[in-house]
């Protein structure tokens, strides 16, 4: 069975830096196979999926950080692609945003809403926030407020990023 692994804050403005060679073969060490990283900032592809909780102790112990992991099974994941109700805006993939959710959000939709800077979208579906930010991720105030809005530890991964990851998922 194939799933897309996604760690939370890793090799970001130098932190918590685990080069993905160094990853594919401590995910190799614990079972996985077929292990396939993509870009530096914790995406995998991989089958045999170890439990999140066992990735993070291994990262944990031999690296001495411990990152949010988040381990997506491939239907799960080509789901939520699939239910992306912001479709309009993959013209423009930087600016789409898939916030995925280490738990089923416990979220105020209003708050959410009246988070959101001017021109900006989100909804929620499962255990994914789309989030739409017209003038870019980079600018908005939303992201920062994410977890807390939603109870739960949140990754987000842009929609290039996303399609790339369910590409891999589906190649041979």
């Amino acid at each position: 069975m194939r799933s897309v692994l996604l760690l939370r804050g890793i090799n970001v403005g130098g932190h918590g830096k685990l080069p993905m060679a160094q990853l594919r073969t401590l995910l190799e060490g614990l079972g996985a196979r077929e292990v396939q990283t993509y870009i530096q900032s914790g995406n995998v592809v991989l089958a045999q999926a170890p439990k999140a909780e066992e990735i993070a102790g291994a990262i944990e112990a031999a690296h001495g950080f411990r990152p949010e992991c988040l381990v997506i099974a491939a239907e799960d994941f080509r789901a939520a692609l699939e239910a992306d109700p912001f479709q309009e805006a993959r013209a423009e993939p930087k600016l789409l945003h898939y916030f995925f959710c280490a738990r089923q959000p416990a979220a105020d939709m209003l708050a959410v809403e009246q988070a959101l800077d001017k021109g900006e979208r989100a909804e929620l579906a499962g255990r994914v926030l789309y989030f739409h930010a017209p003038n870019g991720m980079g600018k908005s105030k939303f992201p920062a407020k994410v977890a807390r809005l939603l109870g739960t530890p949140a990754t987000a991964r842009n929609f290039s990023t996303v399609a790339k990851l369910a590409e891999m998922l589906d190649a041979p």
